[in-house]
């Protein structure tokens, strides 16, 4: 009898120590995040991301990974490395949060393989390429377009800062990223545009030699960039204790904003929905792409390379194609710039 009861006990025991380690080992499994372990993924092998894949497949995270789309991913080497079209930035915030939320170290690993990949990316005089290693074309160039260059210092700010979860990252960081933002600050007061000894805005691409404005693709003149300089002036605003030169290029810019604002149109479809164009709206309030540096006249660029003084001019794609008006500036002229000047009286 006595055994019997041994033997049993012994049976509880086992289960009790099973159901124990079972529900440890629930406890301590890894949590996952969708998103972030696509982008696992996609990285390359260099710490970047690219924005589209061989063959020109643009990268879509919402599809699913199917075999045909892994052998697209594989064969994508480090020379489509790039933050254009906010990739690489936007997966490192995305890794960054998803650490933050899941303790899942290799979200972090790879966010911080992509923040190497940033510090090795930077020109000696502050400045980004679009691509990187990759210099052929218009790709080795100072890049501003489409907040190329902003969305990086943005990162590299947070690092600093210690804002928006970035303060989960390897502190060994913060001196690398405080020279980064240093010489992209540089970058960015050398290459304002000065008409008449006043400073204006910026260019859209630098030559990463010179520091003169370039042109991109033939639709995209040298020129100054209203979409561009409204994102370098909202990091600008970013900063602590912001220098002289610094309040002095805000001031100038939002100035120059205010001048060359149109008022009373809006471009859109027209009722018919067969073209686009500038249509009369009394509540609107816009600003052309591209402005030239002489006129302060917007400009507006085919795929000849001709430019044009309207936006009718030029050819129905390219017309229907791009955006050659936007608000871009509303927001930092209403709101944004305000409260900065109440805070730097």
């Amino acid at each position: 009898m006595k055994n019997i009861t041994k033997i049993f006990l012994s049976l509880i025991c086992l289960s009790l120590y099973s159901c124990a380690s079972a529900q440890q080992a629930t406890q301590t499994a890894q949590k996952t995040d969708e998103l972030a372990e696509k982008m696992l993924v996609y990285q390359l092998s260099n710490g970047a991301w690219p924005k589209q894949l061989v063959g020109g497949v643009v990268v879509k995270y919402e599809l699913p990974l199917t075999d045909a789309l892994l052998a697209k991913i594989k064969a994508t080497d480090y020379m489509h490395a790039t933050i254009d079209n906010k990739a690489t930035t936007r997966e490192i915030n995305a890794l960054v949060k998803a650490y933050k939320t899941t303790q899942n170290k290799a979200y972090l690993v790879a966010a911080e393989k992509g923040i190497d990949y940033l510090f090795k990316a930077q020109y000696a005089n502050g400045g980004w390429p679009q691509y990187y290693p990759d210099n052929s074309s218009y790709r080795a160039e100072i890049t501003y377009n489409d907040d190329a260059m902003i969305n990086v210092l943005n990162i590299m700010l947070n690092i600093v800062t210690q804002a928006n979860d970035f303060d989960v990252v390897n502190k060994a960081y913060f001196s690398k990223a405080e020279d980064a933002v240093k010489r992209g600050l540089d970058c960015i007061l050398k290459t304002q545009i000065t008409q008449n000894g006043k400073l204006t805005i910026w260019a859209a691409q630098y030559d990463q030699n010179t520091l003169k404005p370039a042109k991109a693709r033939n639709f995209e003149p040298a020129s100054l960039s209203t979409s561009e300089s409204a994102g370098i002036v909202k990091f600008l605003i970013r900063l602590k204790n912001p220098s002289p030169a610094v309040k002095n290029a805000i001031t100038n810019a939002v100035a120059w904003f205010d001048a060359s604002k149109i008022t009373g149109y809006k471009f859109a479809k027209f009722p018919d929905g067969k073209d686009t164009g500038l249509i009369p709206d009394e509540t609107s309030i816009i600003w052309a792409r591209f402005y030239d540096f002489q006129t302060n006249k917007p400009i507006f660029g085919d795929r000849d390379n001709s430019i044009k003084s309207n936006v009718a001019d030029i050819s129905f794609e390219r017309r229907n194609g791009y955006g050659w008006y936007g608000t871009w500036a509303n927001n930092l002229i209403l709101k944004d710039y305000p409260k900065w000047q109440k805070a730097n009286q």
